[in-house]
């Protein structure tokens, strides 16, 4: 049911803001959340945090006139109640049917979409090139990208479509021209901004290593190839080709402090190998994963960042609240980057979580081989992204 479709509720019922429940879970303040969507679209992705009490019971249980007690016995207690459903409309209906019986209930304006629309710029306190370094946060589906600016100059990585206007008002802010946006590989939870923002006059750059994969509009971009250089002001964005998740997988040296590894390494586990020949190519992409990370990424310094491209419920923030850690630290602290390669291919096909929702669209969508307008490609993507081998044993803890 659409929003429209409800029924307007008797009592009023005041909203809360994405950004302002957002606010409180990171104050760590006690949230209590009535999620009113269907079971398998809460089971896929919902709002968490250690502080927040959650409780799933679909709206279509509140519509009768008289609900049963069972139901509402379902109903977390603490007050303010947030009830949220997917756009908005049916939990201002359930709210209002709380509100009737004494609940202290507020509504989550724009619903779970609403809470896809959050997009936070923190800084990387820990870079020390030239410049200052950013990194995108999207909580709802765990998509991370860094935004490079440096003497009037900025550059983008891995940018979100949604997300386009945001990186050029940004830079804006910041002083500084956007003047080029890469894309680590051809992703597959969320739609590229890469295309979007070469149409306004930012150098798109995507790696030449995915030419052989069909994208439909690679001579209309420019290109990057293992060691090539970009200036953005005083900084230079190193490009290192780093296969494994994909075959044209690349990363970017950010300013000779981070490394931007995409989906090949993160703070708390390393790439899946399956998505882009399925199971039947993952064991051959799990052995040049380990390949790349044994002889591309940690031979860097110990001190040089890494900033993965995604961040899950598993990843513990760093000091300044980015999700990016020293190669160091991860060597030390996630067993699967000792392993050899036998045990290491092994550990990360053991247990391989659901592909991401609607993988198949989106990287179609990509690659350019089929279109989708802003509204289907927010809906595309909505959900988690799922593009990590699971985090169980990978730390060795």
């Amino acid at each position: 049911m659409e929003p429209e479709d409800f029924p307007t509720p008797d009592v009023e019922v005041d909203e809360i803001e994405p950004a302002e429940l957002k606010r409180r879970i990171d104050a760590d303040e006690s949230v209590t959340v009535l999620d009113t969507r269907m079971e398998s679209e809460f089971t896929e992705w919902h709002v968490d945090g250690p502080t927040v009490e959650i409780a799933n019971v679909p709206y279509f249980h509140f519509l009768d006139d008289e609900v049963d007690d069972d139901v509402l016995e379902q109903v977390p207690e603490g007050e303010p109640l947030v009830v949220l459903c997917a756009k908005g409309g049916a939990s201002e209906y359930v709210a209002g049917v709380l509100a009737e019986r004494g609940r202290d209930v507020v509504h989550l304006d724009d619903g779970m979409n609403g809470w896809a629309r959050i997009y936070e710029r923190v800084p990387v306190t820990r870079y020390d090139g030239p410049g200052d370094l950013y990194q995108y946060q999207r909580p709802s589906s765990g998509c991370l990208g860094y935004l490079l600016v440096s003497d009037g100059e900025a550059a983008v990585v891995d940018p979100l479509r949604a997300f386009t206007d945001r990186y050029l008002d940004d830079a804006d802010e910041l002083g500084a021209d956007l003047t080029y946006a890469f894309d680590t590989h051809i992703h597959a939870d969320h739609i590229s901004g890469v295309r979007d923002l070469d149409e306004r006059g930012v150098t798109g750059v995507v790696p030449e290593a995915a030419r052989q994969r069909g994208v439909t509009y690679i001579d209309e971009l420019a290109t990057a190839t293992d060691g090539d250089e970009f200036a953005v002001g005083d900084a230079t964005v190193e490009t290192v080709y780093t296969p494994g998740h994909t075959s044209g997988m690349t990363s970017y040296l950010l300013g000779g402090s981070l490394l931007a590894t995409g989906d090949g390494l993160f703070v708390e586990s390393v790439a899946r190998p399956d998505l882009e020949e399925g199971d039947e190519g993952a064991p051959d992409a799990a052995r040049q994963l380990h390949e790349t990370l044994q002889e591309r990424v940690l031979t860097l310094d110990d001190d040089v960042l890494v900033g993965g491209a995604h961040f899950s419920d598993a990843a513990e923030p760093a000091a300044d609240g980015t999700y990016t850690a020293p190669i160091g630290q991860l060597v030390d602290e996630m067993a699967a980057l000792t392993m050899a390669e036998d045990e290491f291919v092994d550990l990360i096909l053991s247990d391989m979580p659901p592909r991401p929702a609607n993988y198949e669209d989106i990287i179609a969508t990509n690659l350019g081989q089929q279109e989708a307008d802003d509204e289907e490609a927010f809906e595309l993507e909505l959900g988690p992204n799922n593009c990590a081998a699971s985090q169980d044993a990978l730390t060795g803890d």
